[in-house]
């Protein structure tokens, strides 16, 4: 057995119908886990698992629909898989918008969706781990959780908050043999990013222009001069999911293509 794999682990990744929840998922399958695909309609997790299964024709793959935002869609999803032994609390909403405009309601959305959804999934699979004496919580952070963005300030102070929850986290499994870390991911190229970019470029501008006019207007501290790709964020996570990262606690992981300087070591 190789230390990456996961062989036996049961994985859930919320929001993995798509973008990078979806490359994370199917990096978990790859390593031998069997893995919740979460999304909010059946509809959308079914298709999910369909395109899953081509990638990784031997993956062990739930179905597991439910919008985590709600008590209902949480307790469905917790029905489906009442306990597993890697939580990737991958869901957040984000959108371009002047500070003075996001109001009181905005903020709360954020708070709700991008903070108290992972809480409360931790709250309710933190326990089982930890009578277990293994597990593994991982938050999908930002760069922007520590560069705050003149553009989306509402987003980055919500991903800064989910940093303070996972290094708490990580001081109640103390001694579990339970880590708990955050992923600082850099800008990433998923659907939603692409309608992100042109928000704040020309939309008449080839993709591959707007994506080099994107990171050289609002992102010029990245050392890769380009968006990272899914996939790349999904291997960290595998890494991080894995025996080998078993003295990785408490931190605050960066993969985000060297934007972040002089903020973290």
């Amino acid at each position: 057995m190789t230390v990456l794999d996961l062989s036996g682990r049961t994985a859930l990744v919320t929001a993995s119908t798509q973008g990078i929840g979806a490359a994370i998922a199917a990096g978990l399958a790859r390593a031998g886990a069997r893995v919740g695909v979460n999304g909010r309609t059946p509809e959308s997790v079914d298709a999910a698992v369909a395109r899953l299964t081509e990638q990784v024709p031997d993956a062990d793959v739930v179905a597991a629909p439910g919008d985590v935002t709600t008590d209902d869609g949480t307790a469905a999803v917790l029905e489906r898989l009442p306990d597993v032994d890697v939580l990737v609390n991958n869901l957040g909403i984000f959108e371009a918008r002047p500070a003075l405009e996001v109001t009181d309601d905005e903020w709360r959305r954020y708070f709700e969706v991008n903070v108290l959804t992972a809480v409360r999934l931790t709250r309710a699979y933190l326990p089982g781990m930890m009578s277990r004496g293994w597990g593994r919580v991982l938050m999908i952070a930002s760069d922007s959780a520590v560069v705050i963005p003149a553009e989306m300030i509402h987003y980055g102070v919500s991903k800064t908050a989910l940093l303070g929850v996972s290094r708490g986290f990580a001081k109640e499994a103390a001694g579990t043999g339970v880590t708990v870390n955050s992923v600082i991911a850099g800008p990433t190229h998923t659907g939603g990013v692409e309608d992100f970019v042109y928000q704040l470029v020309d939309r008449s501008l080839p993709w591959d222009q707007a994506q080099r006019e994107f990171m050289r207007r609002h992102r010029p501290q990245s050392l890769l001069q380009r968006l990272i790709e899914p996939e790349e964020i999904a291997h960290l996570v595998v890494y991080l999911s894995s025996p080998l990262a078993s003295a990785t606690t408490g931190a605050a992981v960066r993969v985000d293509g060297g934007y972040v300087d002089s903020i973290l070591p």
